[in-house]
């Protein structure tokens, strides 16, 4: 993944917010909405594209687009950069690849407690119990 180059892919948008503001928020677009084509970026590889597009495929549009938006200040220069992070990490995130669980067994001495501690709870409710005349 190189992240310059798909940062210089991306499309910015300037929307208006919502929400309450008064008259500014009327008239100012802070809003920011950030669009990048998967299928068309030179910035990944094959299997990098086939990866994101299969972990996101919730966030991805029809024709192959991920769009996020930003509105959480008053500031549009604050929303690019803060949406810009939030797509690196989103792409990130869909690019990890987690480790394979290797399958253990429990130890001998574990079975042995667990078994022991069975066998005394046993005991505690049988003890419970009225006794046989």
């Amino acid at each position: 993944m190189n992240i310059p180059v798909i940062i210089s892919e991306l499309k910015f948008k300037a929307v208006r917010s919502s929400g309450a503001g008064g008259q500014h928020v009327n008239k100012v677009s802070s809003k920011v909405e950030l669009s990048f084509n998967i299928s068309d970026s030179k910035g990944m590889t094959d299997e990098e594209k086939l990866r994101i597009s299969q972990k996101l495929v919730s966030r991805i549009t029809k024709s192959d687009d991920l769009i996020l938006y930003c509105g959480d200040t008053r500031s549009q220069h604050k929303n690019k950069e803060l949406v810009i992070s939030r797509f690196l990490d989103i792409l990130k995130a869909g690019l990890h690849i987690p480790k394979p669980r290797k399958r253990s067994r429990p130890s001998k001495s574990s079975i042995k407690k667990r078994l022991e501690n069975k066998k005394r709870q046993g005991l505690k409710k049988s003890n419970r119990k009225k006794p046989l005349l």
